[in-house]
């Protein structure tokens, strides 16, 4: 990657889709231009279940981060592919159960940033601070990361549909590990991404991969559940995102099937 990466205005594309606007639209979000609403549309069409796929996502992300302030006592998060503002962002939930909470999100769409300032509403006992940053540059993320959190401390490390993102001749596998290897002991991943067991999935996703900007590639279970290699799992383990800690209106034998998984692991 260049040391001098382009201006967030010259990077921002609205011509074709963007995985974060895309997402932002299944979410019902306004903070899209027109080329995504239609991949959106033409995902839909294709695998209607996406959308309760994005809100699920979003449920889960709520449930870890409520899960790591309240019982694993964690007060610090790397929210790596953070998507545009929506309810329930990190800092919120964590900062709502622990008003001292410190949190670092990092993204590198150009309009994220541009939204910044919403993301960066924090307590005054804690912190919010944004890294303009691709998750493929490890060392900056924890260089601009430990600006703001004590790396000596446990950090919550939150990666949402990002490693999808990334081919395996990248090695996404590798990546994370790296990740956490920068993080004491202590620290924790809670992790999600969308499964190749659905047909009609995987050619919707292959269609919006020939016209996007970006792509996502779908894994077998198995293999997203190798993210955690070396973690100690949190009960209930990886599973259906709907299924880890439901909340008490929504448990798992009521969700509709979901092909996406969800965990959460403790660095040793």
């Amino acid at each position: 990657m260049s040391d001098h990466p382009q201006p967030p205005a010259d990077r921002l594309r609205t011509d074709v889709p963007h995985s974060a606007r895309v997402w932002n639209y299944l979410l019902g979000g306004k903070d899209n231009y027109p080329a995504d609403a239609e991949a959106g549309e033409m995902i839909l069409k294709a695998f209607p279940d996406i959308a309760d796929i994005a809100r699920d996502q979003r449920a889960f992300l709520a449930r870890a981060v409520r899960f790591l302030t309240e019982e694993a006592g964690i007060r610090q998060f790397l929210d790596i592919g953070t998507g545009l503002p929506t309810a329930n962002n990190t800092h919120e939930v964590a900062q709502w159960v622990a008003p001292e909470s410190r949190i670092v999100y990092v993204d590198n769409d150009p309009l994220v940033l541009t939204h910044a300032r919403a993301l960066l509403t924090s307590t005054p006992e804690g912190a919010c601070a944004y890294v303009d940053a691709d998750v493929r540059d490890t060392g900056r993320v924890i260089e601009e990361a430990g600006r703001t959190l004590d790396l000596h401390r446990p950090v919550g490390l939150t990666l949402l549909g990002i490693m999808g993102q990334l081919p395996d001749d990248e090695d996404p596998w590798a990546l994370v590990a790296g990740l956490l290897a920068a993080l004491p002991s202590g620290s924790f991943l809670a992790l999600a991404d969308g499964t190749d067991t659905s047909d009609t999935m995987t050619r919707a996703i292959e269609a919006y991969n020939a016209h996007s900007a970006s792509s996502y590639h779908l894994r077998s279970p198995a293999r997203i559940a190798a993210f955690f290699d070396g973690l100690e799992l949190v009960e209930p383990g990886v599973v259906r995102t709907s299924d880890w800690r439901p909340g008490p209106v929504r448990n798992g034998q009521d969700a509709p099937s979901s092909h996406a998984v969800s965990g959460v692991g403790r660095k040793r």
